[in-house]
């Protein structure tokens, strides 16, 4: 198994969209990028942790690549807007590629530079860094859209970036 470690708003809407992938072998949400050891999720989305609220894909590169894990996580988000997804505001909500290889690198340069010159208005401020420790979320915050589906915040938040994956990404999904 592979890993690879993204972070592009709300660890739950992330979470949701990945485990529909066929060859994600399993999805953890939690944080990476910042200062503090275990940090808990009340200090994270206070905003002074430096972490970024985030996941950590398993998935076997024999199924599913790389680079296709790339595209979802751009088409399921807005790369080009800083330290921002929606009503979720800070750092701790940035969009950030964190590789896990040298090879994990080389293909996110390569498809930010396509996405940079073709697919968006503005430009990409997703952050390109190297993986450091993650640290998984507390219980509650594993597979919450399975399990919270009728809550509000599941059906205007998660519920479109699912749309996006069902019409832009049909051949990969489970």
């Amino acid at each position: 198994m592979m890993k690879a470690i993204f972070a592009n708003g709300c660890f739950w809407c992330t979470e949701a969209v990945f485990q529909r992938l066929e060859g994600v072998e399993s999805v953890k949400s939690g944080f990476t990028g910042g200062e503090i050891k275990n940090p808990a999720y009340r200090e994270v989305v206070q905003g002074t942790t430096g972490h970024a609220e985030a996941i950590e894909v398993e998935y076997d590169e024999n199924i599913i690549d790389y680079e296709i894990l790339l595209y979802v996580f751009f088409s399921t988000h807005d790369p080009t807007t800083l330290n921002r997804q929606g009503y979720d505001i800070g750092t701790q909500y940035r969009s950030a590629v964190f590789y896990t290889t040298q090879e994990q690198k080389l293909t996110a340069e390569k498809v930010f530079e396509k996405l940079n010159s073709d697919a968006f208005d503005h430009k990409i401020v997703t952050e390109l860094e190297p993986a450091s420790e993650f640290y998984v979320a507390e219980l509650e915050h594993q597979n919450f859209y399975n399990q919270n589906e009728e809550y509000r915040y599941c059906q205007l938040v998660i519920e479109p970036k699912l749309k996006v994956l069902r019409e832009k990404f049909t051949p990969y999904l489970k």
